[in-house]
């Protein structure tokens, strides 16, 4: 804990607010809230904590505070600072996923959309719906039995959907207003159940025709009502009312959490949403602020009511939603609800296994890389490889990895300009130069560690560039290969000492893996050059031939050896000025030569 940390824990205010951590480059890492800041703060650096609240707290160099004047107002301000942030140790939601929903647009002439993003343009909707198919089949059963517009034609003109008595916007005497009104009014009681009563109608219409022989009308009436049994009736875990709820449980242990959203939808259970992430402050605040965050996104629809676990703050949730917050304490709902809880326990019970895997893998080798390097953790590595063969398109590229995994949206390639022939060392330093030149000149993070494939000469390159030139001091590290192009060494320090890593150790294999990914990159990159200049002629190196020029002379002539052979004026006589033509003959001749 450094000098500045310390004297702002002795000042902390008792009162509720939001609290900023920032890391050695003054970048904010993490955001929090709490009802009563000087104990949530101080027991970050007080106290046992476990690994994952270790490491985020062993990044913290400075942190800031927010104070509000209630629990509530800190809530809203710590996710609008997430949203604004986005920082690392933040993870909620950043992966959510967003349901299908269908909307009935507010339009003069309504329609009948399927989306995924709910918005406030005064349109209605409806959902959501476990998944696009879903959401399809039941759009085509509103769409034979509504008849809103499904064209673009002007009124008068008729589609097909109108001859069906499937759209009456395009007729010469449009629907009014009030009409459009009824039919998104049975719509909607459609949707919230009252597609009973339409089953119902159409079984009275079904016999009807039936007992007039017309077997083809009663036919149509029982697909229209099978469809709707299908379409509508398919789910087994129901409550009695059609109201719509979204339904709440979580565990947590280990310092993470699981939640599950059950969404009943007409009184039925249609679909659940699972999240699992690390979590570092009380459980409980977590789970509200998940909650929140949840609809916050806009990516789900906010349902008539809400059922959450009992010791849940209701109150604030529902001050905070604005919308009816209960906790079920008997029946049906309170089932439910326990039937999430359980569900989020077996979640997180089978992910802890794979998540423990996936930490040696990555966080905890690179923790243990830094140990071997006497460094502090590399959580940023950028490493570099250069490609050639014999000297030709001398490639090199560069590849992230944070927390042990790979950035790809990161990664960079360079043709080198400099350098002529296959210079590994001055291909390095020209690659090293013109990246950490443009991280510096654009304000970009600098990497905890640089790995540069190759030995003592590369390493001895790429420091020259970074210290003398750019006056940087960066940790870095060779990679050595054995004779099977296999990582072998992992050198260090200056003259370079062979770093001793076990061949069975995840940091050993965490090298490997940046090794075998920037070779990958460098080497598609070559080949990607490479094949572009297979299918380059002559003509493309001679000044003031273009891509049409050349197209033009191979169409007329069909081959450059039947260009060598003519004569001035036939070139000319396409267009292309004769000093230009003159350029040509003269660079194929002497291309021969």
């Amino acid at each position: 804990m450094n000098q500045i940390i310390k004297e702002k824990l002795a000042v902390l205010p008792t009162q509720p607010g939001c609290y900023l951590m920032k890391d050695k480059n003054n970048t904010i890492i993490y955001v929090g809230k709490s009802k009563l800041l000087r104990n949530r703060i101080r027991s970050y650096f007080t106290g046992a904590n476990d690994m994952k609240t270790q490491r985020l707290v062993q990044e913290i160099q400075d942190f800031e505070y927010i104070v509000t004047t209630s629990e509530i107002e800190a809530l809203i301000l710590e996710m609008n600072l997430i949203k604004k942030y986005d920082p690392k140790y933040n993870v909620l939601l950043k992966d959510d996923k967003s349901y299908p929903y269908l909307k009935i647009t507010a339009e003069r002439h309504p329609r009948l959309l399927i989306t995924r993003k709910v918005k406030k343009d005064k349109g209605k909707y409806f959902g959501p719906y476990p998944n696009v198919i879903s959401a399809k089949e039941t759009k085509k059963l509103l769409d034979r039995l509504y008849p809103l517009k499904k064209c673009n034609n002007p009124p008068g003109r008729v589609c097909l959907y109108y001859h069906m008595d499937q759209c009456l916007a395009c007729s010469e005497q449009p629907p009014s207003v009030e009409t459009y009104r009824d039919i998104v009014k049975s719509i909607s009681s459609f949707l919230h159940g009252g597609y009973k009563d339409i089953k119902k109608s159409l079984k009275d219409k079904m016999l009807e025709a039936s007992e007039q022989l017309n077997f083809e009308r009663a036919k149509e009436m029982r697909d229209q009502i099978q469809h709707i049994e299908i379409v509508m009736e398919q789910q087994k875990m129901t409550l009695n009312d059609s109201v719509d709820r979204d339904l709440f449980g979580f565990s947590y242990d280990k310092g993470w959490m699981c939640v599950q959203v059950f969404f009943i939808r007409q009184g039925k259970l249609i679909e659940r949403d699972v999240a699992i992430f690390p979590i570092f402050d009380d459980p409980t605040d977590a789970f509200i602020s998940y909650i929140g965050r949840f609809y916050l996104h806009q990516h789900h629809l906010k349902p008539k009511q809400i059922l959450v676990p009992i010791g849940t703050d209701v109150d604030l949730l529902a001050e905070l939603l604005e919308m009816d917050v209960h906790t079920p304490f008997r029946g049906r709902k309170k089932e439910l609800v326990e039937l999430a809880m359980e569900n989020a326990k077996i979640a997180l019970e089978e992910k802890f296994s794979i998540i423990e895997r996936n930490e040696e893998r990555t966080v905890i080798a690179v923790e243990r890389l830094g140990e071997a390097l006497h460094i502090e953790m590399p959580h940023r590595i950028e490493a570099f490889d250069n490609s050639n063969i014999q000297g030709t398109d001398p490639v090199s590229a560069m590849v992230v990895f944070i927390d042990g995994r790979p950035n790809k949206k990161e990664y960079r390639k360079y043709k080198v300009r400099d350098v002529q022939g296959p210079d590994d060392y001055e291909t390095m330093r020209e690659v090293i130069r013109r990246r950490y030149t443009r991280v510096l000149k654009e304000q970009l993070p600098l990497p905890d560690l640089i790995m540069v494939d190759g030995g003592k000469g590369q390493m001895s390159a790429a420091l020259d560039v970074l210290e003398n030139e750019l006056g940087l001091s960066i940790p870095l590290c060779g990679l050595a290969k054995d004779d099977k192009h296999k990582t072998s060494e992992l050198l260090y320090g200056f003259p370079p000492a062979i770093i001793s890593l076990s061949r069975k150790s995840q940091e050993f294999y965490l090298v490997q893996r940046i090794q075998d990914e920037v070779h990958r990159f460098a080497i598609s990159f070559h080949r990607q050059l490479r094949g572009k200049s297979l299918f380059q002629s002559e003509l493309d190196k001679i000044p003031g031939v273009g891509e049409k020029r050349r197209k033009l002379l191979l169409h007329h002539f069909k081959s450059v050896e039947e260009i060598k052979s003519t004569s001035l004026q036939a070139i000319t006589k396409l267009g292309i000025p004769s000093n230009i033509a003159e350029e040509i003959l003269s660079h194929l001749n002497k291309a021969e030569n």
